[in-house]
């Protein structure tokens, strides 16, 4: 019998914010609770906060300033002597901390200073970010900065075992995967509506083509656009739809209003607009895993992406997907008109992809983290002396 674990989650965003990181802290939080731990978690204030008076049970919330470029979305200040005093009269077993801004930095701090053991989460790639918004020749000093900040944890966790091996390559230490899964109940073929498909001007013998994700530059949206013309002048009754908010929108829906532009989706909506499309465009390669790979295969969709990161785990081409070399645009247009073009094989591709779905569940992943964090806990321990946990609850 494992014994149940005090651990405080320090994260810059956490639901109902819209992303894989805050998507991935609340299946980390939940799971973890679910199993007799006592999680708490510190994070900004944020927009939906305002007015709602005292943080929600188990939450510890600090001032924040807004994220350039992602509206809704603020960074916690380094508020080092406020986590100091947390942290000292209630003392946690163990700090995951899932972001490496200004909050993050400061957690990792104190926690050193009081002896707490860490695992640091590598969940974005914000040196490839700054390539595609002018600042390009920050990206060595932000690997440099990245890597230190990780080094001083006690375990980094990654998602992808490719992404585990790239940055023990690049001088990374102690870096351990934690996977990722996908919710089967409510991503499913089941959801698919036929209303939502009318709506979009889709008949039964047309497809319609999805994007769900941020509509910005480092996700690669040009190429979602590109795609989605060329499948149009092939396929005239095709239906476009992106699903999802950011910088780029209002410019995008203005330049191409034969496209629908929904906006951010969240819950059983989110599930219907997946599973009412027929085939999913993802061609980002900036991501650390992206989630919406199996959420769209637990869809039951087609899944056209570029070979890496989620793709590259659970996608075998010309079984349960399709994958293109990385970096390959003019093969990537050219695979996703291929499969519009082959209505009639689409479904068994998402059939392959749903079973494969059904293998990626949270429990799983969860089973892998608490393990990660019990080793940390123990390693430290080894060096510095035990320390005493309660009983897991039965």
């Amino acid at each position: 019998m494992r014994p149940a674990l005090h651990i405080t989650v320090v994260t810059e965003t956490y639901p109902p914010e819209i992303n894989g990181v805050a998507n991935t802290m609340r299946h980390l939080v939940a799971g973890l609770t679910d199993r007799g731990h006592r999680l708490h978690v510190v994070r900004p204030r944020q927009g939906t906060d305002a007015g709602s008076g005292d943080p929600r049970p188990g939450e510890t919330l600090v001032p924040g300033l807004p994220i350039p470029g992602y509206r809704g979305l603020r960074f916690g200040l380094p508020v080092f002597a406020r986590l100091r005093r947390l942290w000292q009269v209630e003392r946690p077993d163990l700090i995951y901390i899932a972001t490496e801004g200004p909050l993050g930095r400061a957690a990792l701090k104190v926690a050193a200073a009081l002896g707490i053991p860490t695992a640091t989460g590598f969940h974005t790639q914000f040196e490839q970010y700054s390539r595609h918004y002018g600042l390009g020749l920050l990206a060595q000093p932000i690997a440099r900065s990245l890597r230190t900040f990780h080094n001083r944890s006690d375990a980094t966790l990654v998602p992808t075992s490719e992404l585990r091996d790239r940055l023990r390559a690049q001088g990374y230490t102690k870096v351990q995967v934690f996977g990722r899964g996908v919710d089967t109940q409510l991503f499913s073929p089941t959801r698919r509506r036929a209303p939502l498909r009318a709506h979009w001007g889709c008949g039964p013998d047309a497809p319609t083509l999805l994007y769900v994700g941020r509509l910005a530059a480092e996700k690669n949206i040009a190429l979602v656009l590109e795609s989605f013309i060329a499948t149009q002048a092939s396929l005239p009754k095709a239906r476009c739809l992106l699903v999802g908010d950011g910088p780029e929108r209002s410019r995008l829906a203005r330049r191409f209003p034969q496209f629908h532009f929904v906006g951010a989706k969240v819950g059983v909506e989110l599930a219907e607009h997946y599973a009412s499309a027929d085939l999913f465009v993802f061609p980002s390669l900036t991501e650390t895993f992206g989630n919406v790979v199996p959420e769209a295969m637990a869809s039951g969709l087609t899944v056209v992406a570029f070979d890496a990161a989620a793709a590259h785990n659970y996608i075998r081409t010309g079984d349960n997907g399709i994958t293109v070399y990385p970096y390959d645009d003019l093969a990537f247009v050219n695979a996703v008109v291929a499969a519009a073009q082959d209505m009639e094989n689409l479904p068994h591709y998402g059939r392959k992809a749903r079973a494969t779905a059904e293998t990626l569940g949270w429990d799983r992943v969860i089973d892998t983290v608490e393990k990660c964090l019990f080793d940390v806990i123990q390693q430290r321990a080894t060096a510095t002396g035990p320390q005493h946990l309660a009983p897991t609850p039965q």
